[in-house]
C-alpha cells in the first residue's frame, strides 16, 4: 500500500466493504452494510484528504472477498495498525486475532489470556473500538455462556450472528 492515506471500496458477495490505509498499514475497515456510494461518502468524511487506491488493497480485496464466499481465509499477512502492544487495547485486539476461524471465545477468556482476569468489560470495550474487523476477528469473542455479547459494527448483532453461522458451516465442511 502506499505511503499514503488511501482508501477502496469493492463489491464482496455480501456488500460493498471499504477499508482505509495510511503508510502501508491497514487502519480501518467497514464491513458490508453501506451502499457503495454511502461508504465511499464515509469513508472520505472520516478520513479528510485520503484518495482513492483500489490496487493498494488488492491482496486485502481477494481475500474478503473468499471470506464472504465462505472460504477459509487468513488475514495475518495484511499489514495494519493496531495501539501499542504495551497499551491495554494492544494486548486485547493482539490476543483477538489468535483466535482460529471457525472458533469463538468470550470475553473473560480473552482477559485471561491477556493476564486480566478481572477485565471481561474491559475487553469487550476494547474490541468495541477494533478499527480493523476481520483483520482482528472481534466477531469471534462472546459472552461466556455463548451469547453473542456486542458487535460495534454496522449491521450489529445480525451481522456478527451472520458472519459466525457462516464460519461455523465453512469448518463443517472442511471436517
Amino acid at each position: 500500500m502506499a505511503s499514503e492515506l488511501v482508501y477502496t471500496v469493492f463489491p464482496t458477495a455480501w456488500g460493498a466493504l471499504g477499508a482505509v490505509a495510511c503508510g502501508g498499514e491497514l487502519i480501518s475497515v467497514v464491513l458490508p452494510h453501506y451502499q457503495p456510494d454511502d461508504l465511499e461518502a464515509l469513508l472520505t468524511f472520516r478520513h479528510p484528504g485520503a484518495v482513492r487506491s483500489d490496487e493498494a488493497f488488492r491482496e486485502l480485496t481477494r481475500l474478503c472477498r473468499a471470506y464472504f464466499n465462505a472460504q477459509v481465509v487468513s488475514f495475518d499477512d495484511i499489514p495494519h495498525r493496531l495501539p501499542a502492544e504495551s497499551s491495554f487495547a494492544g494486548k486485547v485486539l493482539r490476543a483477538c486475532r489468535a483466535i482460529p476461524y471457525g472458533r469463538t471465545l468470550s470475553y473473560s477468556s480473552l482477559a485471561r489470556d491477556i493476564n486480566r482476569p478481572e477485565a471481561a468489560r474491559a475487553v469487550a470495550a476494547a474490541l468495541g473500538k477494533n478499527p480493523v474487523p476481520l483483520v482482528v476477528p472481534c466477531h469471534r469473542v462472546t459472552y461466556s455462556d455463548g451469547r453473542l455479547g456486542g458487535f460495534s459494527a454496522a449491521g450489529g448483532l445480525p451481522l456478527k450472528r451472520r458472519l459466525l453461522d457462516m464460519e461455523a458451516r465453512a469448518t463443517d465442511r472442511r471436517l
